[in-house]
């Protein structure tokens, strides 16, 4: 009794050395491979930064496809050459999982996404002090928000208009964005005098001398973003490998970098 006793208390011990044995194998694998993302758009500053330490500490070249999560869903449902999505919508990982199309396992809550009325440095409108109130300015002719249909910000932006009670008064002024940086761009370009964006792009560098107000996260439901190995990934070491740096404590600084909230940090604010 005692000897199983101890046998037990021995591999205990030895599991974590073990795990990272495994852990150091599949990074082994994984190096000199070519990993090919599809990330959604709110993801190009903080993933070109994961990107970027990834190929520095793995040797591993990343190549970056930024969409629609609806659209890059699409195209993995017809067998897009990817081997990792990472979506703006848990949604649609879980479908993929559903229909067979991923890797057992391997579905990620990695973060979740804020939105932002966004307008440019030199706007006439005060939205740090107006919040909502910015988009019924005369001047302001034009919102930009991702296409609703098949983008997961664009679909928040609807619902916290709509809870805040403006969305039929500005309704008409909206214009769609293929994503949500597409979005962003058009304000950036003037195309827009405001924009409802990421608050991961308000914060990067080309717009951070923004002006911006963020939209209290109870006005929209969650926009919880998760991350996929696909079942016909030719370089699934890479993937695997990839998934496990954004878990790990460089990888979830760098999302909150960029005003991502970190699962983990959201649950133990409800615990307190």
């Amino acid at each position: 009794m005692t000897r199983g006793k101890t046998s037990r208390r021995s591999w205990f011990r030895l599991f974590p050395l073990v795990i990272s044995v495994l852990l150091a194998r599949r990074n082994v694998r994984a190096q000199g491979q070519e990993l090919r993302i599809a990330a959604a758009a709110d993801l190009k500053f903080a993933m070109e930064e994961l990107s970027e330490k990834f190929e520095k500490h793995m040797g591993t070249k990343v190549s970056v496809t930024y969409g629609s999560s609806g659209n890059f869903f699409s195209q993995l449902q017809n067998g897009a050459p990817f081997d990792l999505f990472f979506s703006a919508d848990l949604e649609y990982p879980r479908k993929l999982e559903a229909a067979g199309l991923t890797e057992p396992e391997t579905l990620y809550l990695y973060a979740v996404g804020r939105i932002v009325i966004w307008m440019p440095v030199d706007a006439p409108v005060d939205v740090r002090k107006l919040g909502w109130k910015a988009l019924l300015d005369s001047r302001v002719g034009k919102i930009a928000i991702a296409n609703p249909d098949h983008a997961p910000y664009g679909r928040a932006a609807v619902a916290a208009m709509q809870k805040s009670g403006i969305y039929e008064s500005v309704k008409t002024k909206l214009v769609y964005g293929e994503n949500i940086s597409q979005a962003g761009q058009f304000v950036q370009s003037g195309n827009a005098q405001a924009g409802i964006v990421a608050m991961s792009l308000a914060v990067s560098p080309a717009m951070r001398e923004g002006k911006r107000w963020d939209i209290p996260e109870n006005m929209h439901p969650a926009i919880e973003q998760a991350a996929i190995v696909l079942k016909d990934a030719k370089n699934k070491d890479a993937a695997r490998a990839f998934l496990d740096f954004v878990k790990g404590s460089l990888g979830r600084a760098t999302l909150a970098k960029y005003g991502f909230v970190i699962p983990e940090k959201m649950k133990a604010e409800e615990n307190k």
